[in-house]
């Protein structure tokens, strides 16, 4: 049954920048209350302005989501404030690139912290209160690469790893409440900020993988599924392909995203080492895009024909190795 989004309760972390603020903004044109979370507080207090320009009612809640005590202070706010939680998105989130045994450690571990405990301390603070109103609809924002690795994205892959299977636990868990959702968010390459704002040990300057897909597209998937709730959604079309892939033929997609990630990644200049905002929230880049998109929608058309013509290159390699005898 379609649900209603106007007047809902919808808290949303990581709301600052990128998908979680212009989810914000979604949200708010719908109708809906909205209680937005980040680390960043004059950022958060941009987007509630801008919420508040739509009609919206809208509270910022400055959050760190690696504090479980802080995130149960968020869902408490909510509650004080609304009376209610209706829906809670999980989408904060940290990206380093660096080789697994090249990271330094504590900035390897604050991504994990942050990706996936920062989802269990989501999940840990809103479900008393879905159980107590017995309904309410959990969003985890896992990305695509929930379903497949990339080299030098370990840490984040193996963070969105983990969100997949917390999903499923929860879903199991709550069997026995079928008016509480969890859903799962796979978009493929956003053109938000979080490049601009990824912690970088590899010495060169990085990119997203081509074709980059609008954060307004992901926003609109999670007011979907606020409305209609569904187990998972791909939003783009390279990440359900490559995830298809991955199932059908594993070694040799790996083979070949090895390759063509590390092409389509890394740009010929160098860059120093830095931790980007794992640790703290940078001040800059708190729009909702990172100015990573395409121009116009041929342009974008070329991206992605680029981008399956660059995995083609790789084939011939690949199946010749495959089929060397051992």
């Amino acid at each position: 049954m379609r649900k209603c989004v106007r007047d809902s309760v919808v808290v949303i972390t990581g709301a600052s920048s990128g998908i979680g603020r212009a989810a914000a903004i979604a949200f708010a044109r719908r109708g809906a209350r909205v209680v937005i979370a980040a680390r960043n507080a004059s950022a958060l207090e941009e987007v509630a302005a801008e919420c508040a320009s739509v009609g919206a009612r809208a509270l910022a809640v400055p959050t760190d989501v690696r504090d479980e005590c802080s995130v149960r202070a968020l869902a408490r706010a909510a509650i004080d404030v609304f009376g209610r939680i209706d829906v809670w998105v999980n989408n904060a989130a940290v990206f380093l690139y660096a080789r697994a045994d090249e990271a330094p450690y504590e900035t390897y571990r604050q991504v994990i912290e942050t990706n996936l405990l920062g989802y269990v301390h989501g999940v840990r603070a809103v479900l008393p209160c879905f159980r107590a109103q017995g309904a309410g609809v959990l969003i985890n924002n896992v990305s695509a690469l929930g379903k497949f690795g990339a080299p030098t994205m370990s840490a984040y892959v193996i963070s969105k790893f983990g969100i997949l299977g917390l999903a499923s636990c929860l879903r199991q868990e709550l069997a026995g409440t079928p008016d509480i959702h969890v859903c799962t968010l796979l978009p493929a390459s956003v053109d938000t900020p979080i490049y601009q704002h990824a912690g970088n040990y590899t010495g060169r300057a990085v990119q997203p993988i081509r074709p980059t897909v609008d954060p307004e597209r992901v926003a609109a998937a999670m007011v979907s599924l606020a409305e209609r709730p569904r187990r998972d959604t791909y939003v783009g079309v390279a990440g359900r392909i490559t995830a298809a892939a991955f199932v059908a033929f594993p070694a040799l997609t790996e083979r070949l995203l090895a390759a063509y990630t590390t092409r389509a990644t890394f740009l010929d200049r160098a860059a120093p080492h830095t931790d980007g905002n794992i640790f703290f929230p940078m001040k800059h880049w708190t729009g909702v895009t990172g100015g990573w998109r395409a121009s116009s929608g041929v342009a974008a058309l070329l991206d992605t024909a680029r981008a399956f013509a660059g995995l083609a290159l790789e084939v011939p390699a690949a199946v010749a190795e495959r089929l060397k005898p051992r």
